[in-house]
């Protein structure tokens, strides 16, 4: 009999039956108790994909025994974080998704309750998506206690991940589409013994009549305020317990002071009831807050399709030809074949055939990009024309997908300042309104006690400013999500308020105007060396070289050329012996010739000081350049050139695009004044490639860099351009025109409903369920605004 082993961690299983966990609908043995819990918890966080996907075995748990898991132990394992945690700086960072998040108090108070903890580096919380981005330090603290501290504050956390997130999602639909039915139900019945009640005010109506009545209305309305309104108590204790008010306390006073107030009425037998209003206000809070969950849910949706575009499975090469496997059982190295109109399953570089890749889903651009030998592909992007082997370079949290879902979750979750007025302001109002109630009700209490509840009633539901905490960050996540569509990527706050201010655009040369790749144009032969030759001289003298000149002639790289004594004399050449001879390649001055005006970037190649070739370099320039100069002009900004290159070749590109102010031999320091120089004029926007311009990036008042692939993590710019399209930047200024004026409009129009309805409200205009009708409908229509921006067109 063969022995078994255990399903968690594959060692031999010697306790028999003893311990069994219950996976996928199968019992699995496990070797010991600590695998037995591991596995359990596992499971019990909804993370069964694990076992289905997993490469290796996980780490065998011998100390670990049942009662020392906590609820949330499985996400502290190393094989079950490689699926959502990326480590940036030193960093754990993971992208959770929250349960009972329900406004922008409620991010403030996760936010304010988790930054305290030891460890905890930096937290992000978006209401309008329900996720929150967390960074801490694993050494000092574990995500067990994160995900245990965000619990005991009365909501639930879990990473981030698209299939379970869709299946909660769903539940929590079905949920509430329960508490919206059973309260339109009770609403009806309620209303009519409301109808026979308000008949007694037009006839006589019997008492025993009228308390039937009433104790009747009472029962129909008790399941809405017991189970339909729930949420709203939640919400409430939750603020108040950390010292806060929330919009939800007005609602929930509301609601349980009328029905406790009604209550005693109805016992006693005296006074007036308020079931239908209970009844009918819930009903369309819960309606609103219903249809405010899918506009959010259809905001935020653009991240997780890109997830959804990565493929399950690949074509992994082996021994035996192709077999198919789960994406996630990939290795760095593998090699995999993408068939013409298949996803590529995983970042890499092309190892065989050449091919058309579309990467629209990065970078907004619907044109195919053409795919030779070594060229780098992405996870989720299609191949179009012909089939390719790729070798795999990035898995899971280092593709480029995922890092361009966790830059969008940083844009979503930077609130720009006017937000943090608003949210500021919502806060202080709550209390405000919360005081002009209890004003109103001393007020009517003397001149007309039986209208004293019922006016005040309407005044809480009423002035909820639901609309106001809602006005930014919808609007914020809508034009993320645009940018993210379009291939622009925000990494900082304040870019949307910082974007429309922009006056003076200052644009890097080299791989921002310019490809970046220098090409051969022309060549001179002036010596006894064919072309051939003196190509394969300076591709051997060039060897090893990372300057962007030496990669124009690799491809005539020879081994049989042998360079003995190279030596490299920095910014002017190289030296060496090949055959015997002595060759120098650099400028005109390096190989002893006349300095001649050169428009172009110019190599000379002498041998035993006899000047051989004369080969003409250039830098071709970006196809959508010159219309993103018209695009920028069209704007009203000022335009200019700063580069480090010496050449006149930057005063001639200046010319050719319209650009006049040109500045040419800049050191980084001499581009950091120059921008300084600027900015006391207006405010500057900088164009680099990202990485070498870090310190000129860093000093303007916005900093856009160049996207391409793998260079995006090192990144430190404001915006990314995926695509490296510049006419791009124009969009996001009228993205970023756009989204404030939106949020423009939300504010005013939260801020003009609260100021309308409050002095209605205050003196009894405002019957509580028009009031709860009011109060829904102004958030639904701010939501509803926000909304319009996902269908802009550029």
């Amino acid at each position: 009999m063969s022995q078994a082993n255990c399903f968690h961690c594959n060692e031999p299983v010697l306790t028999g039956q003893q311990f069994t966990t219950r996976i996928n609908d199968v019992e699995q043995l496990m070797c010991c108790p600590g695998c037995q819990a591991v596995s359990q918890a596992i499971i019990d966080a909804g993370l069964t994909n694990y076992y289905k996907f997993r490469t290796e075995p996980g780490n065998k748990q011998t100390a670990l025994v049942p009662e020392e898991l906590s609820n949330f132990s499985a996400y502290d394992l190393p094989e079950v974080q490689q699926d959502f945690i990326q480590l940036r700086d030193a960093l754990s960072e993971v992208s959770l998704t929250v349960d009972g998040i329900t406004c922008a108090a409620c991010a403030w108070l996760i936010e304010h309750k988790i930054k305290k903890l030891n460890g905890v580096a930096k937290i992000q919380v978006n209401s309008t998506t329900q996720r929150a981005l967390i960074a801490w330090d694993s050494e000092k603290i574990k995500l067990s206690e994160i995900l245990n501290q965000i619990s005991l504050i009365g909501y639930q956390a879990a990473p981030f991940q698209v299939d379970e997130q869709e299946t909660k999602s769903k539940k929590d639909s079905r949920k509430f589409l329960l508490r919206l039915g059973l309260a339109g139900f009770a609403t009806m019945q309620v209303m009519m013994f409301a109808l026979a009640l308000y008949s007694g005010y037009f006839t006589d109506l019997d008492l025993e009549y009228r308390d039937y009545f009433r104790w009747v209305s009472m029962l129909f309305a008790a399941p809405v305020v017991f189970y339909s309104a729930q949420p709203f108590y939640f919400s409430a204790v939750r603020s108040m317990l950390m010292g806060r008010l929330n919009m939800d306390v007005s609602v929930s006073i509301a609601i349980c002071g009328a029905y406790i107030a009604s209550c005693i009425e109805t016992i006693n037998g005296t006074g007036e009831v308020y079931f239908e209003s209970v009844s009918m206000f819930t009903f369309f809070l819960l309606l609103g807050r219903f249809f405010e969950q899918n506009a959010r849910q259809k905001a935020s949706v653009s991240s997780s399709n890109l997830h959804k575009l990565v493929p399950l499975t690949a074509q992994l090469q082996t021994n035996d030809g192709f077999e198919e496997v789960p994406a996630k059982r990939l290795a760095i190295g593998d090699v995999i074949l993408v068939k013409p109109g298949e996803v590529i399953a995983a970042d890499g570089v092309v190892v065989e055939g050449v091919s058309a890749v579309n990467e629209a889903m990065l970078t907004g651009e619907q044109m195919p990009l053409a795919k030779e030998l070594d060229a780098q592909v992405f996870a989720g992007t299609i191949n179009i024309e012909q089939p390719i082997l790729v070798k795999v370079t990035a898995l899971g949290q280092d593709q480029l997908v995922a890092e361009i879902i966790r830059l969008q979750e940083i844009a979503s979750n930077n609130k720009p300042k006017i937000a943090l007025y608003a949210d500021r302001f919502s806060n202080y109002f709550t209390a405000a309104i919360l005081l002009i109630a209890t004003l109103t009700y001393l007020f009517w209490y003397f001149y007309s006690p039986e209208d004293a509840f019922w006016i005040t009633l309407s005044v809480l539901v009423a002035t909820c400013p639901c609309a106001l905490a809602l006005a930014t960050p919808t609007a914020v996540t809508c034009g993320t999500a645009i940018m993210t569509r379009l291939g622009i990527i925000t990494r900082r706050s304040g870019v949307f308020e910082r974007l429309p201010k922009i006056e003076h655009v200052v644009f890097d040369k080299t791989g921002t105007l310019t490809l970046g790749s220098l090409s051969i144009t022309d060549i001179e032969l002036t010596g006894e060396l064919t072309k051939q030759q003196a190509l394969t001289y300076i591709a051997a003298l060039e060897a090893g070289s990372l300057h962007p000149i030496a990669k124009a002639f690799s491809p005539y790289f020879n081994k049989s050329y042998h360079v003995s004594e190279r030596q490299s004399v920095v910014g002017k050449g190289l030296t060496g012996y090949i055959n015997g001879q002595f060759c120098k390649l650099g400028s005109q001055q390096f190989v002893n010739q006349s300095n001649d005006t050169e428009t172009s970037t110019v190599v000379w190649l002498s041998c035993d000081d006899v000047v051989q070739a004369k080969i003409s370099l250039n830098d071709e320039v970006r196809p959508e350049t010159e219309f993103a100069v018209q695009q920028l002009k069209r704007l009203g900004c000022k335009l200019s050139i700063a580069s480090g290159d010496n050449s006149t070749e930057v005063v001639a590109l200046g010319k050719r695009l319209g650009i006049s102010d040109t500045h040419q031999g800049l050191s980084p320091q001499g581009k950091l004044q120059l921008i300084d120089r600027f900015q006391q004029q207006g405010q500057v926007a900088m164009f680099g490639d990202g990485i070498n311009d870090a310190p000129v990036l860093a000093g303007a008042n916005l900093s856009v860099a160049m996207g391409s692939g793998a260079a995006i993590s090192k990144n430190s710019a404001d915006i990314i351009l995926l695509g490296d399209n510049l006419s791009r930047f124009a969009d996001a200024v009228k993205v970023a025109k756009l989204t404030g004026r939106i949020i423009k409009q939300n504010l005013f129009w939260a801020l003009g409903y609260n100021l309308f309805i409050i002095p209605l409200a205050v003196t009894g205009h405002v019957a509580p369920y028009i009031a709860a009708i009011g109060m829904s409908a102004s958030s639904l229509i701010v939501v509803s605004n926000s909304l319009r921006l996902l269908k802009v067109r550029l």
